[in-house]
């Protein structure tokens, strides 16, 4: 890669204004900036200097408390020896989004965490999901999504419950625009005989769930009872691919929040569990048969 530097751009130019609340994916773009530099072997200071200016706005990029152009991506990229065209690009491009996601509308109604998965959702090029106690959110109808944040404790004031729920239903819209990317999910038997909301709505549920594995980018398959070993904690798992597969991201469901991974390790570790169960779940045929079959047993 070819190390240049822009002319007739102040060194103060660097994308946005600064105070501007970073989501989960603008703060991937300090991470990952913060990885080629300690790759590099570079401080904060040498950092800095590329552009003439103090250590502490190169701390302030990487937390995601100042933005940064492409531009500027390129030439940091450029100067810690990064020679992956493709993902300077994507981070690049990532770095410069612009775009308000109609998440954006539920900011202060429903956690932030909330918001990052949705904005996770819309930009990946294609999700696995492996769920244990609940079917997918995405996936979820309405009256599912109302029983379970009716389980929330402190219990949430009618008007903060019906956010909840009206942002999980509107992201189900990731499956159902133009171009979807591809979505597998991979759902224990457990979760499916849970009776969120009572036998009938647990029965809608399931009517949904069915209805979804006819999409020809959705891929649905049930790991039963009877399947011979279980991997994963029990915690929810999704994995989103990125642009690029250096910029995949894993989310895991937590009592606290979301928790999004990014190291190599932790995206090798879950993709080999994925791996794994889908091998041991039914076939996609088995389990419509599965679904079809609890629901009647419920």
């Amino acid at each position: 890669m070819d190390c240049w530097t822009p002319r007739g751009i102040a060194m103060d130019a660097w994308g946005m204004p600064p105070g501007i609340t970073p989501s989960a994916r603008q703060e991937r773009v300090g991470i990952e900036l913060r990885k080629m530099r300690d790759c590099a072997g570079r401080t904060t200071a040498q950092a800095a200097a590329l552009f003439g200016f103090s250590r502490t706005k190169i701390t302030q990029i990487e937390k995601a408390q100042y933005p940064i152009s492409a531009e500027r991506v390129r030439m940091l990229a450029c100067d810690f020896q990064e020679s992956d065209a493709a993902y300077i690009e994507a981070l690049g491009a990532m770095a410069e989004e612009r775009h308000r996601g109609w998440w954006e509308d539920f900011r202060g109604s429903v956690p932030v965490g909330f918001l990052d998965i949705a904005e996770m959702e819309y930009f990946s090029k294609g999700s696995r999901s492996y769920q244990v106690s609940h079917v997918p959110g995405v996936m979820q109808t309405e009256e599912y999504g109302r029983a379970i944040f009716k389980d929330v404790y402190p219990p949430l004031s009618p008007r903060l419950l019906e956010a909840r729920v009206e942002h999980r239903v509107q992201r189900a819209a990731v499956l159902m625009r133009d171009g979807a990317e591809p979505y597998s999910a991979l759902v224990h038997e457990a979760a499916l005989r849970m009776l969120f909301g009572g036998r009938d709505a647990a029965r809608r549920q399931l009517d949904q769930l069915l209805e979804y594995s006819e999409l020809p980018h959705v891929t649905l398959r049930v790991i039963s009872f009877s399947t011979n070993g279980f991997m994963g904690a029990g915690q929810g798992i999704c994995y989103a691919r990125g642009p690029v597969p250096r910029l995949d991201t894993v989310q895991l469901d937590a009592v606290g929040g979301p928790a999004f991974l990014h190291e190599q390790k932790h995206l090798e570790n879950y993709r080999h569990i994925i791996d794994v169960m889908t091998e041991r779940s039914l076939t996609e045929s088995q389990s419509r048969d599965a679904i079809r079959l609890i629901k009647k047993e419920l």
